[in-house]
């Protein structure tokens, strides 16, 4: 993270002695990134957070993924999925690649605890409410938020039973291989949003206070690393942090808080980006103002990026573009590498003259080839790659 926080109680000085009322010492955590030569944070536990129990194999079968071939656009429709579960067990694979893992959840039920220690995860809310907890505090999420939750941080998602669609919390959740936050070219040299990048500090919203559980007793930890998973059984539920302080810590930030960078003709999709991963990108698409030259064409050009496949999640508003496609609310195209695409026949037409926009979405282009999981299968309407051919 860009900037450095502080929770609940901590000492004056990092590593020095911090005592309970009854004299004995909080047990400090210190979660960071990059063999401690990046961001992190210090947290100061009332027990120690080492002391587990058991430590259990969680026997799971991978996600089957089949390879784009042959190679064709494709158009998802995650609202024909299915429903239930939580936000960690109920995640279902759309795409993924050895870099990043795409997939969708319409959860009911709170989350186990949960940790990924792989990388950091974005989860998209596309509709519902409901909070995060982690050993950071409670984060109340809401349609829009984008939640950036760091890896290795435990943590669990519980839904609003009266939230908007019902109770069910929808998300597209991004799993990174390793660190995501907001590109470089946005902060300055030391980390502070700089004043061309199209969100700031002020956008962002992190725990305010420490989290205790109701019962500090012994907890379970689910913990997905690279051969599997892992149920920890812990002493002590690690809901015990009564302060901490740094610069790592989960956080959110809402799309309708993404300011567009536009211009008198179209601008590329770079200007919509929001987050960097490891090989790949998270982009906002909003509604914005269309481009101001006398002779301009709103819609998007033809494109081929030859080096990312291209997968847009469609949240909101009217999306011109992709007009007589089929694309509606909670579908997701995918435009892979080595396939040119654009705007639908007659688009670009009707697009001109028009002011502004009024879509919402947001994408994800990997830098290396995606495949197809078990809900790109499910949710496939397999008409969409041949929608360039109707006449314009």
């Amino acid at each position: 993270m860009p900037y450095y926080r502080t929770a609940g109680s901590v000492p004056p000085k990092r590593h020095t002695q911090f005592r309970r009322r009854d004299g004995g010492l909080y047990a400090e955590e210190l979660q960071g990134e990059e063999g401690f030569s990046s961001d992190s944070s210090l947290l100061y536990h009332e027990r120690i957070p080492t002391a587990i129990t058991a430590a259990d194999a969680v026997e799971t079968e991978p996600d089957a993924l089949w390879p784009n071939h042959p190679l064709k656009p494709r158009h998802f429709r995650m609202h024909e999925l299915k429903t239930g579960g939580d936000l960690v067990s109920g995640r279902q694979a759309v795409l993924a690649n050895d870099d990043v893992r795409l997939s969708y959840v319409a959860a009911d039920a709170a989350s186990p605890l949960y940790r990924n220690a792989i990388g950091d995860e974005i989860v998209y809310i596309e509709s519902g409410r409901g909070v995060l907890e982690s050993v950071y505090g409670g984060l109340e999420v809401e349609p829009g938020d984008y939640l950036v939750v760091p890896a290795s941080t435990t943590h669990r998602w519980v839904p609003e039973p009266d939230s908007d669609d019902g109770a069910l919390l929808r998300a597209l959740v991004i799993e990174a291989g390793g660190h995501v936050g907001p590109p470089s070219r946005y902060l300055s040299q030391r980390g502070q949003f700089l004043e061309h990048a199209p969100y700031c500090e002020r956008d962002l919203r992190a725990p305010e206070q420490p989290l205790m559980a109701e019962d500090p007793g012994e907890a379970q930890v689910l913990v997905r690393h690279r051969h599997g998973l892992t149920r920890y059984t812990y002493a002590h539920h690690p809901f015990d942090v009564v302060g901490w302080a740094g610069c790592l810590y989960p956080y959110a930030f809402n799309i309708r808080d993404f300011e567009p960078i536009t211009g008198r003709i179209h601008q590329p999709p770079p200007v919509h980006q929001t987050f960097a991963g490891p090989n790949f990108a998270v982009c906002s698409f909003v509604p914005r103002k269309f481009d101001y030259h006398p002779l301009s064409i709103p819609a998007p050009y033809n494109h081929a990026n030859v080096d990312s496949d291209e997968l847009l999640f469609y949240v909101g508003g009217d999306f011109m573009s992709r007009k007589g496609a089929g694309i509606g609310l909670g579908s997701m195209s995918l435009h892979p590498a080595g396939f040119t695409h654009g705007p639908q026949p007659g688009s670009v037409e009707a697009s001109i003259g028009k002011e502004d926009t009024d879509e919402w979405a947001v994408m994800v282009d990997a830098f290396r080839p995606l495949h197809l999981g078990p809900g790109a299968r499910a949710g496939e309407e397999d008409t969409y790659a041949w929608s360039w051919g109707s006449p314009t």
